[in-house]
């Protein structure tokens, strides 16, 4: 796949991705790409696919068949930290944080250890612009266990983009927030993509969805029953069936 600009490839690039935990095919021929400088909603019921498709991506777990490319380079068969090498880097539905270590120390593993290693220098000056960044620098002593809920979020958030990533990878992000807190939430996502950082959005917020994504796709079963562009996604017969009833979030 090219991106028509120059003969480039895209950012990312999905092809015919499968996954199968025995007879359940939890990922079905997935294809889908993402430009840079956009920001991809993945979206779909519980259990449609979008975790494993997440951490089929970030090597979590092997493929079973397909390919994923990073601007054109083959990322399957490379460990999670390859990948993260590479500027790929993610947050989890359930939130990390390193217990033990302060909020500053959190960020400062992802600098040290990111896409480039850092020295603990330049790991702790850019863990401070990082939790500046995201409103934490007030709390940059704390341990990092004590943050509440949206703060680790924050904090995770924060660690992700010390490894410097050119595609980072949201896994439900903005779930669980208060209307003031989503709205905070979404105004930080695109603040993330004015770095020049592009995203990969799963959500089962649909004002998120609508407010920041250039470019949808949508799961069901493991399959992408719709693709395009939020307003046009969210009007598909198909999709909208595949939702009705189910509000919760992913799997």
């Amino acid at each position: 796949m090219t991106n028509g600009a120059g003969n480039q490839p895209p950012l990312l690039a999905v092809e015919g991705l499968i996954k199968a935990f025995g007879g359940l095919i939890a990922v079905n021929e997935l294809s889908f790409v993402v430009q840079e400088g956009q920001i991809v909603g993945l979206i779909g019921p519980n259990g449609s696919g979008k975790t494993t498709a997440l951490n089929l991506i970030t090597a979590e777990w092997p493929t079973d068949a397909g390919t994923v490319t990073l601007a054109g380079e083959n990322l399957l068969g490379r460990k999670p930290h390859g990948v993260c090498r590479r500027r790929v880097s993610r947050t989890f539905q359930m939130v990390r944080v390193f217990r033990g270590m302060t909020v500053l120390e959190n960020v400062m593993v992802g600098a040290a250890f990111g896409s480039r290693r850092a020295a603990i220098r330049q790991a702790r000056s850019r863990a401070a612009e990082l939790l500046h960044f995201v409103g934490l620098d007030a709390q940059a002593a704390r341990p990092a266990e004590q943050l509440t809920y949206i703060d680790q979020k924050r904090l995770e958030l924060a660690r992700a983009l010390a490894t410097e990533p050119r595609l980072l990878l949201l896994d439900e992000w903005l779930a669980g927030l208060n209307p003031t807190e989503l709205q905070s939430g979404i105004d930080l996502v695109r603040r993330t993509r004015e770095r020049g950082i592009s995203l990969i959005v799963v959500e089962h917020v649909m004002h998120a969805i609508r407010s920041l994504c250039d470019h949808v796709v949508c799961m069901n079963a493991g399959r992408k029953i719709a693709e395009g562009g939020a307003a046009e996604v969210l009007r598909d017969p198909e999709v909208v069936r595949a939702y009705l009833g189910d509000e919760g979030d992913d799997a």
